[in-house]
């Protein structure tokens, strides 16, 4: 322990420099605390709080232009990467959309301060073409929030701070210890209980052939797609696909047998959100359900046509 807070008072800026990166490129290394120590020992002279300031914004700014960058570039598989290091993967793709779709570039000055949404919100904007100058000027704001607010903080209680760290620098090697075992059993928490969910929603998947055969039968099955609305209107649907609201619920089934097949299909990793509703279907006595296996990406891969809000007919 001593050693750790001897390096972060000797090459503080560094620390913070590359322990914000790191959070900023999605690594689950947490950079509120070090920007809390870094505030509390600026209010006795240790560090200066306008140069832990500027290299924290910087290294903001630096992680999220290329997320930007990605997303600009690869659109929503950026968007699904993202997602799928995400320990809360089964509602990052539609409950992220969902918050970008209700607040649009503006989310960007408090996207930060929303565990697991600064970097999706910074990869849609680039997805969405957000113009690179409004892009720069709102996430700096809200980079300069996210840090100057850690820093106030640490400035504040910077006498609970100092008492914290001298408890811990006592107890020597073993506080180290204690702020590892701290941290791997915060993610191994959260990976138990993405495990238990993904068990939870295993079933049998359809792939994209198996639905085209489906597709031209006699009997064709009902498709949902249970996308946010603005993935919708982004990217097209499957023709013939009836859009699934959560809000509605099993109310969306208006008009479909029981007995009918059904198709479910998301964009998110591994078909969560798409499973979720076939398993919600499933309970409420349909019999037969199953998630698209790939989802919309996968269809489209296939070179499928998509339907796109308003076409007479389908576009390929």
């Amino acid at each position: 322990m001593n050693t750790l807070l001897h390096l972060l008072a000797t090459y503080g800026l560094a620390v913070v420099f590359l322990n914000v990166l790191a959070e900023q490129l999605g690594m689950p290394v947490p950079a509120y605390p070090v920007l809390v120590v870094m505030g509390a020992w600026s209010f006795d002279g240790r560090h200066d709080a306008g140069a832990v300031f500027a290299v924290a914004v910087a290294a903001c700014l630096m992680a999220d232009l290329l997320w930007y960058a990605g997303g600009r570039r690869f659109g929503g598989r950026v968007l699904r990467t993202v997602c799928k290091l995400s320990i809360s993967p089964d509602s990052c793709v539609r409950q992220t959309e969902a918050l970008f779709a209700r607040w649009g570039v503006w989310s960007l000055l408090v996207a930060k301060f929303v565990p697991g949404f600064g970097t999706i919100a910074v990869a849609l904007s680039g997805q969405m073409r957000v113009p690179i100058a409004v892009f720069l000027a709102l996430d700096a704001v809200g980079a300069s929030l996210f840090v100057g607010v850690a820093l106030v903080l640490g400035r504040t209680f910077h006498a609970a701070v100092d008492e914290v760290l001298a408890k811990l620098e006592s107890f020597g090697q073993y506080g180290l210890l204690v702020i590892g075992a701290a941290l791997a059993a915060f993610i191994g928490v959260k990976w138990l209980q993405r495990y238990r969910m993904i068990r939870a929603l295993r079933m049998t998947r359809i792939t994209v052939p198996e639905l085209q055969r489906l597709l031209s039968g006699n009997v064709p099955p009902a498709i949902l797609d249970v996308r946010h609305a603005s993935s919708r209107e982004r990217d097209g649907s499957i023709p013939g696909a009836r859009p699934w609201s959560w809000d509605t619920g099993i109310g969306g089934t208006e008009g479909i047998a029981t007995e009918l097949e059904v198709v479910v299909y998301c964009d998110c990793p591994n078909e969560y959100s798409a499973a979720k509703v076939a398993q919600m279907l499933r309970q409420a006595g349909f019999r037969k359900v199953r998630p698209l296996h790939g989802g919309i990406d996968a269809w489209m891969k296939a070179g499928l046509p998509i339907q796109r809000l308003g076409d007479a007919g389908v576009a390929a």
